[in-house]
């Protein structure tokens, strides 16, 4: 193990004198300090490779010492010591960058231990970071500079330098989980064994139990020979469970029995196996609510939130739409023999004004359609007139309109001005308002209106509320009342 510069916070003066010792006998340069002020000035002067940092300290927590650290060197290990050990405080320094979490008391091999896994995780860690850039280039992805993608991006940084700590990826359909995932496993230590995936909504009930545990010889009627599960498989490894939220509360019971022992039962079998694995989940659905409601475990949402990654809608990073568009047409263009080099001022502003309710997903299926049905040398508004399949036809009308007002002659017979301005205001409050679920405040608050102006303008165009809508569809669809006789 390489030596390295070490820096011990703590207020105690036996655990600075007792950490320092077992370490610099281990080869390793240690400077301690016994507040956050000390350990401020300690950085200032020079930068350590790692760090053990105290829970609770006179002027701050080791928390807040951690994030400064991170912000100033990403790379540096960093193990929080505390006597308290809460779970909700284990959750929030693994998040903000902490590569483990001891409690006090500890012996001198556990210490020890956890430097030179730290110190080696990080010695792996450099040498794979090099692999952020060369992942973005893959076929589905492409670097972000959205902020909250930056954050994404640390996020699975930190993780990665994590052995087992389990990671939560949600976000909708289409955003790129899979990929972080993908992603997470290539920076950590585990690069060189199994990524293994499967999606959870796939497979049905009674056969994914088989799928992840594998089962034994005559476990069940089809069963002729002995099987591997997945996690088996991915022994050493990763393994991607997709669409968590699908999992059977059956299976949930179990999955919380691999991630607490760390061990697995074939189906049918009798024996119990260790399992090493990284157990990467990944959701579209509230699991928050689903766990109040009951229908997912609240143990084992715990267990797999460790630490929660977001991925965001690509509607909330708008700069990325066009970056990505580019990067699909010129792959498609190579792939299909096709001409297309440029993207033109319509279909950027076609692009960029379209929600993309299929995030990065739908955008990429739309270019492998647009450029292998059309053909040209730049793409334009008139080549994606598939794309206006994810709009209603009433919005794509008032959108050739809206186009055609702005942009078009003035004929003799004038604008429509006060008739195309109520369309504008009708369609962006029903817009609202499906956004919204019908929440008048919340539908107010987007179109930064005032809920008695919302209301006005609902009267005026005739815009019913979720219960009305629901009761004239109850009074059409119910059959007249035959008379009595």
């Amino acid at each position: 193990m390489s030596k390295a510069h070490i820096l011990v916070v703590d207020d105690q003066d036996s655990i600075r004198h007792f950490v320092a010792k077992a370490l610099e006998d281990e080869g390793h340069t240690v400077q301690t300090a016994g507040s956050v002020r000390e350990a401020r000035a300690a950085i200032e002067r020079d930068m350590p490779d790692m760090a053990f940092l105290d829970l609770k300290l006179p002027d701050g927590t080791g928390i807040e010492l951690l994030r400064e650290i991170k912000r100033l060197q990403p790379e540096v290990s960093i193990v929080l010591m505390t006597a308290f050990g809460e779970l909700e405080t284990a959750v929030e320094a693994m998040s903000a960058g902490a590569f483990w979490f001891l409690k006090k008391p500890f012996q001198h091999e556990e210490l020890i231990a956890i430097a030179n896994r730290a110190l080696e995780s990080q010695k792996i860690w450099l040498e794979l970071r090099r692999l952020r850039h060369q992942a973005f280039a893959d076929e589905d992805y492409l670097h972000s500079s959205a902020p909250s993608m930056q954050e994404a991006y640390a996020i699975a940084e930190q993780v990665a330098r994590g052995d087992t700590t389990s990671v939560l990826i949600e976000g909708e359909s289409g955003t790129g989980k899979e990929y972080f995932a993908n992603l997470i496993h290539r920076m950590s230590a585990r690069h060189a064994m199994p990524f293994v995936e499967i999606n959870c909504a796939a497979i049905p009930s009674e056969l994914l139990e088989s799928e992840l545990f594998g089962h034994e010889k005559g476990a069940f009627t089809d069963a002729r020979t002995q099987k591997q599960g997945l996690m088996e498989l991915a022994h050493g490894g990763t393994l991607f469970l997709d669409e968590i939220g699908e999992m059977s509360p059956m299976l949930q019971v179990k999955l919380l029995r691999v991630l607490e022992r760390r061990t697995l039962r074939r189906v049918g079998g009798t024996k119990d196996m260790s399992v090493n694995v990284r157990i990467i989940s990944a959701t579209n659905q509230d699991l928050e609510k689903m766990v109040r409601e009951g229908s997912f475990r609240e143990d084992l949402y715990y267990r797999l939130k460790v630490v929660p990654l977001f991925v965001p809608p690509l509607r909330e990073r708008r700069e990325d739409v066009l970056p990505l568009a580019r990067l699909f047409m010129e792959r498609f263009a190579k792939q299909f023999k096709k001409g297309f080099k440029d993207v033109g001022p319509s279909a950027e502003r076609l692009l960029t004004d379209y929600p993309w309710p299929g995030n990065i997903r739908e955008l990429k299926n739309l270019m492998e359609r647009t450029v292998l049905l059309e053909s040209g040398e730049r793409l334009e508004a008139q080549h994606l007139k598939l794309a206006s399949r994810g709009r209603s036809s009433a919005e794509a009308s008032l959108g050739q309109r809206v186009d055609e007002a702005v942009t078009g002659p003035i004929g003799p017979e004038g604008i429509a001005f006060e008739a195309i301005l109520e369309e504008i205001e009708r369609a962006l409050i029903l817009r609202a308002s499906h956004a919204t679920k019908w929440n008048q405040s919340k539908t107010a608050e987007m179109l930064n209106l005032k809920r008695d102006k919302l209301r006005y303008r609902m009267k005026l165009y005739e815009i019913q509320s979720a219960e009305e809508a629901q009761e004239a569809a109850a009074r059409e669809a119910s059959p007249p009342r035959s008379s009595a006789a």
